[in-house]
């Protein structure tokens, strides 16, 4: 009798001890929901350093590593935990994730297909597993995560299921499913957060004019939860740069209820940066990087650099942009931090190449046209003070393919920079395409023509003669008479000094400075001009003597030129 109490007792315990490590792998996934990565992680890894083939807590904390963007340890987890259980479900679900990651496509779907298999589609965590790991995966693929919760009797879907399947229909762009799957995810649980603030995302997708409706659920999400740092931390990024101040009073609120880290104190140092408070910035970032000893939040060194930069203090922004680049990881770059580490660069002679070079990538990696158009013009303008007009040039003309409408402002500063930089041919060629869009306005044929005009030198080909001859027809007839007193004055010139020095048509001269004078009587080189151009030649006759000539008729005469 003492020995079946003492087995029920066991059983008892048994039991009991199930249930307590069923509420602490649920702790662990709560922790996880909150995003509260460091203490899953302490949950969840005690349990997996207690029972190495706990199949369910290694999952959870590799998926926690994911959450902190440490794939390298979450594979090296799950691929440990699959070696000692080949054929369990939920690590080739955890298995196929890291193949997606990895741009193993293939590999990833003959996992999730064995996984199903193996549970005979009856194990719905394994297929949610299988339908997160699609929608976090930039690889991963919507539609089959849809076809596989499909699987899943809606009666049986919880909260969290219905979740996952509104991300999926919000990775397709499908807002109106999205937001019926988090509808009914509020329905199996009417306090379940996240599934408001998902709402509120796809309303903020569609623009500021929709604010009353997303500023709506993600109060909704914080009253149904107080807890749920996710929508705090969202908060604080979308009034960082609207209004320093709220941005300042969600930070806070995200800070009291999320995990100590590194990370926090970042974003306390960014505060102060976005307040344009640069040296309390500084400051801040170096007390963050000595709290955090070797595991500070390593934005803090670009965090740094960028407060110098705006300090004006381009020495130091150089010195913590070196560092931030050594530590961070490459992926982790954004397209931002590229750019001003270029124009930084650029302060330094010496380090053009380097500076292009990373300037080159922010413009591949932003996807917004303003950005990249700030990102070309800044560097042109940084060539424009260094006065090398060519290289300003090379940048701007890179605004043509990122812009969807280029003004007549781009191509004018792309031509003009080439024309004072001296490369005519590449100048008139730009100018060439400013007329044939603008063929009304003078400044198109005004620079075609001092282009040409320095390719032919000599004015021997008379290059430049159509556009002048198309400024004098406009500016003729334009209203603005000032402006064309000066164009046609220029215009006049050419055509003098064409037909003197290259046709010897003294006569033709002489006409086209009659009409400088016209507009301009006071106009001094024309008037020495029409001195010279009047004045009695002399001639050989057959007999070899000199006589003096005045012409009255338009005869052409040999002349030396002046």
């Amino acid at each position: 009798m003492r020995k079946i109490k003492t087995i029920s007792l066991l059983i008892t315990v048994l039991f009991m001890g199930n249930i307590l490590f069923a509420q602490t792998i649920d702790e662990g996934k709560r922790f996880l929901y909150y995003e509260r990565y460091n203490s899953a992680k302490d949950v969840l890894g005690k349990l997996v350093n207690a029972n190495p083939n706990n199949i369910e807590a290694a999952y959870w904390l590799g998926q926690t590593y994911l959450g902190e963007e440490d794939s390298i340890s979450a594979k090296a987890l799950y691929q440990k935990t699959l070696n000692a259980n080949p054929n369990a479900p939920l690590m080739l679900a955890a298995m196929g994730q890291i193949a997606l990651m990895d741009h193993q496509n293939n590999d990833a779907r003959n996992r999730f297909e064995t996984a199903v298999s193996l549970t005979k589609s009856k194990d719905y965590n394994i297929i949610n597993a299988i339908a997160r790991a699609n929608v976090d995966a930039k690889g991963g693929d919507a539609v089959y995560a849809i076809e596989k919760l499909k699987l899943i009797p809606e009666n049986k879907r919880t909260a969290e299921m219905w979740t996952t399947l509104g991300d999926a229909y919000r990775k397709m762009t499908d807002g109106a499913n999205a937001q019926i799957s988090y509808q009914s995810a509020l329905a199996a649980d009417p306090n379940y957060a996240r599934a408001s603030f998902m709402i509120g995302r796809i309303y903020q997708t569609q623009g500021f004019s929709q604010e009353q409706y997303y500023m709506k659920y993600y109060n909704e999400a914080i009253s149904k939860d107080a807890k749920f740092a996710p929508v705090y931390y969202w908060l604080y990024d979308y009034y960082y740069q609207r209004d320093v101040n709220k941005s300042r009073e969600y930070l806070d609120q995200y800070i009291a209820v999320a995990d100590a880290d590194s990370k926090n104190c970042y974003y306390q140092a960014s505060i102060l940066y976005a307040g344009k408070q640069y040296q309390q910035a500084v400051n801040k970032s170096n007390e963050c990087i000595t709290a955090g000893g070797q595991n500070a939040y390593l934005k803090l060194y670009g965090l740094k650099a960028f407060a110098y930069e705006k300090l004006g203090d381009s020495a130091n922004a150089k010195t913590f942009f070196e560092t931030y680049f050594q530590k961070q990881k490459p992926e982790n770059l954004l397209s931002g931090d590229y750019a001003t580490y270029g124009r930084v660069l650029l302060k330094f002679p010496g380090n053009e190449a380097t500076a292009a070079k990373y300037i080159e990538k922010a413009i591949a990696l932003d996807t917004l046209e303003a950005n990249k158009i700030e990102y070309i013009t800044s560097v042109a303008n940084s060539y424009l003070a260094a006065k090398n007009y060519n290289e300003a040039a090379n940048w701007y003309i890179r605004l043509f393919a990122v812009k969807k409408n280029v003004t007549k402002t781009d191509m004018y500063n792309v031509g003009y920079n080439y024309y004072r930089g001296g490369n005519y041919k590449t100048s008139d060629s730009v100018f060439t395409l400013y007329k044939q869009k603008y063929p009304d306005e003078m400044l198109g044929y005004y620079y075609g023509a001092l282009n040409k005009a320095n390719i032919d030198s000599t004015s021997a080909l008379g290059l430049a003669i159509p556009d002048y001859e198309k400024i004098i027809q406009l500016a003729s007839a334009s209203p603005d008479t000032a402006r064309a007193k000066q164009q046609l004055i220029t215009a006049y010139n050419y055509m003098i000094n064409y037909h003197y020095n290259v046709k010897k048509d003294r006569i033709a001269a002489i006409t086209f400075n009659e009409k400088i004078l016209a507009i301009d009587p006071a106009n001094v080189q024309a008037l020495a001009n029409q001195k010279a151009l009047t004045a009695p030649i002399k001639i050989k006759t057959d007999d070899n003597k000199t006589k003096t000539k005045t012409e009255t008729t338009k005869e052409k005469v040999t002349l030396k030129k002046k």
